[in-house]
Order: C-alpha cells, then structure tokens, then sequence
C-alpha cells in the first residue's frame, strides 16, 4: 500500500445511523490533513458508505466474520494487509480491542463517554447532563485525531450519490407528480417504545392532507403504515441507497430516532426527530442549522441507550408530543 501515512483504517460497526456519523468525521480529516481511509463496517450497513471519494476501500463483514475464532484470525488478516497504518477504533467494544491487539501500527480511539453516561443514568446531574449533550458523538469521533474537535456543524455527514440515483429521484418526483417541497415521514422504529404511536401517525397525515401538504412514506417494517394511497407509501419498496435519494428531494424528513434521521442530514435534509426513551443527551442527534429535536422533560428518561426500555408509563414521553405539534414544526420549516 502506498502513503501509508495519509492512508487510516477506520473501525465502526453497530446501526446504520452510526456508520452515517463516520462520513463527516472523514470528510473533515480529509479535508485538513489529506487522508484517504479504508473503513471496516457490516456488510448491510456499507453500501451508505459507496462512493464516497475519501474512501478507497470498504471492508464488509459477514456475520460469520464475526464470532470469536473467526474475527480473531479476520481480524490477524485485515491488520497484516494494512500493516503501518494507522487503526482508529471508532467503536470501542471487545471486538475493536482484539483488532487493536493485533494491529501493527498505530492506534488511535475515541472516548465514548461510558463512565459519564452511566453516572448520567444514576444521578441525573445537571453538569452531566450538559456535558454530554454538548459532546456530540461526531465532536467525539473527531476526538481521536483532534486535541480539541471542531463543532458538530463542521461535522455534519455527507452521503454521496450517484449520477444514476440522483436521476432515479428525478423519475419518482416525475411519475408521482410530487411538488418541491413533500414532505417525508417515517412512521418505523426498530424497538417498539421509541415508536410514536400509529394513531397520531395517522392525525398527523390528515392534517398535511387539510394544509394541502404532500407527503411520502419511507422505511421497512412488516406493519406497513396505511396510507391515504398506495402510491405515496414507499415502505419496504425502496434499496437504502435509493431511500437516501428520495430524501434528498424532501423538504424534510419526521421521524422518531432512527437511521433514517440520519440518512437525511447525510443529504441535507432537515429533520424533525421525536425521542421518547432515547435522548440528546446520548449524542446520536441531528445538529443540522434547520434540524429539530422533540423531547419532554421528564424524570423518568432517558430510560434507555438504544430504546430498548420495556417502558412502565405507557411511552407518555412520546404521547405528550402531539400531532399538531409536528405540524406546527413543519410550517414554521417550511
């Protein structure tokens, strides 16, 4: 491999939103320092990652990569074939500390914050509390290479589409005879309490339908969101690619935290984000100039670090945030 020295091997895997994150970290170190990077994800997640002209290589790892004998000796192979570059661990689990272990060159790592957010979680300290949301996880990925980290609006992520993609929008806007400015909405969640429940979902509709306001499902879920019409509901129709495509057409995106959240600012499309048992105070929030994030205040969240609570309050911190309070969010955006 030549250049050794410009060229830095990233490590991150977990969710879709968190690979997304990476790609404004890379463009800044890109940018200052002239770096190109190899990054090492999950297969399902690097497609998000194509091209990209900072990165010249995408390693993507199968499930069976991943179990103990197999990523030791995977993990031998990628740190021989990239031997005297540079690792950074943007993960930081017992999986990126066995590749760093068997790594030949230098290492750099990202502080999570881990003890902070559990004490967090115990104490509810107010000083924490601002600590931390004004860490963002960018500004702490950016934090392995940088004594002191730009802002997180220096580090908003960048998805770069293709000249192909970009026309695939173009017919969908064309064929469905959308205006400028849709709006994007998706109704999913991966864990049942950070979900906003389907019925203000459904209020919500009917109110963009009574302002004469277009709107457009995305996502995957089995439980499709019903739709006024079919042709407006493009659940589990579209490749993750071609999903970041059509949101790049939006005038924004309503969501709860989700990948899509940040698939969206990948593109430059503002986000009104709803979060109930996650929270800003974790760090995975949009932090675009027009992005908005709902949250109540309330004793009992954040309740969880990924969403998976369990809740014992029937999700009130997500059903204190009314339909008609997105929709007065939208026309202030709009």
């Amino acid at each position: 491999m030549t250049n050794q020295n410009k060229h830095k091997v990233i490590f991150r895997l977990s969710a879709l939103g968190d690979v997304v994150l990476t790609t404004g970290v890379i463009k800044y170190w890109a940018e200052k320092y002239g770096y190109s990077f190899t990054v090492i994800t999950k297969s399902h997640n690097a497609s998000i990652l194509e091209n990209n002209p900072y990165i010249k290589n995408i390693i993507k790892l199968e499930q069976e990569d991943l179990s103990d004998l197999a990523w030791f000796k995977k993990a031998g192979q990628i740190a021989q074939e990239y031997k005297a570059c540079e690792l950074i661990d943007l993960h930081s689990t017992l999986r990126s500390m066995i590749l760093s272990k068997r790594w030949q060159g230098k290492v750099s790592r990202y502080k999570k914050f881990s003890l902070e957010r559990r004490l967090f979680n115990l104490t509810r300290s107010a000083k924490l509390k601002k600590t931390l949301e004004n860490k963002r996880v960018t500004e702490r990925y950016a934090a392995a290479l940088e004594e002191i980290p730009p802002a997180a609006n220096k580090l908003l992520p960048c998805i770069y589409l293709t000249d192909k993609e970009i026309s695939f929008s173009d017919t969908i806007v064309t064929e469905h005879n959308l205006e400028n400015d849709f709006i994007a909405i998706h109704p999913y969640a991966t864990h049942p309490d950070k979900a906003w429940p389907r019925e203000y979902w459904q209020k919500l509709t009917s109110l963009l339908d009574n302002k004469k306001i277009q709107w457009v499902i995305i996502g995957k879920d089995e439980n499709i969101f019903e739709a006024r019409e079919k042709e407006y509901n493009f659940t589990n129709q579209l490749k993750l690619r071609e999903t970041c495509a059509l949101l790049s057409r939006a005038k924004m995106l309503v969501t709860g935290d989700s990948g899509p959240m940040h698939l969206a600012a990948g593109v430059g499309t503002p986000v009104i984000s709803m979060f109930g048992p996650t929270a800003k105070v974790w760090g995975f929030y949009p932090a675009g100039p027009k992005d908005e994030v709902l949250e109540m205040d309330m004793n009992c969240r954040p309740c969880s670090l990924h969403g998976k609570s369990n809740c014992k309050k029937d999700r009130k911190c997500l059903k204190r945030i009314k339909p008609e309070d997105i929709l007065e969010k939208i026309i202030s955006l709009k």
